[in-house]
């Protein structure tokens, strides 16, 4: 069974700027690419994404084509840095876009997103990883998104530190544990779902 999935890398720092981001969301594609699913990503901070609710916010808005993307992919795989123990504001843009499924609930209940999986990777040197997951995974099961067992990726330093997840010349055996626990799970659940999605209430 073919599975895609969607990578968005919500750093703050444009392209070509090194992100510690990109270096995890690279690693959770390559843990589902073992799994069979292909893929790619985007950075999301390049795009034009309006602040709104709404799926299209007016001329210029690269929003609706990238959600486009979104919702052909089986898995979505959002990786945020941390600041002042939040998510980025480029990953709080992207689920206030999200807003708008709501308004895609059919008569029969079901979201358009039922079906669909989604994992999430942190980084940071301050604490606040498991505090920025729930925020995150809160908002994707609210708007329909499905979250496999097990903690998300993530990786903090050490507070105040200037040491980032890329300067890493090794990844922490920790961290690759969970990344291939959350791979292995996030395509097995989006293998179950594709089979066999929620039925209507």
């Amino acid at each position: 069974m073919a599975l895609t999935a969607l990578g968005l890398n919500c750093t703050l720092s444009a392209s070509p700027h090194p992100s510690s981001s990109q270096k995890l969301l690279d690693q959770l594609l390559e843990g589902l690419g073992k799994h069979g699913v292909t893929g790619d990503s985007a950075r999301v901070v390049d795009l034009n994404i309006k602040p709104g609710v709404r799926h299209d916010e007016g001329e210029g808005d690269d929003w609706p084509a990238l959600r486009k993307r979104m919702m052909a992919a089986d898995i979505l795989v959002m990786v945020t840095p941390i600041w002042m123990g939040q998510p980025s504001s480029v990953a709080k843009r992207v689920v206030e876009r999200m807003d708008a499924i709501l308004g895609d609930i059919g008569d029969d209940g079901r979201y358009p997103t039922f079906g669909k999986v989604a994992i999430v990777g942190v980084v940071g040197n301050e604490d606040g990883a498991h505090h920025v997951t729930a925020e995150m995974y809160q908002a994707l099961a609210d708007v329909g998104f499905t979250i496999p067992a097990g903690s998300s990726a993530y990786w903090v330093g050490e507070a105040m530190s200037d040491k980032n997840y890329i300067d890493l010349k090794k990844t922490p055996e920790a961290v690759l544990k969970t990344i291939a626990t959350l791979t292995t799970n996030a395509a097995h659940l989006a293998k179950l779902l594709k089979a066999s999605n929620y039925p209507a209430p």
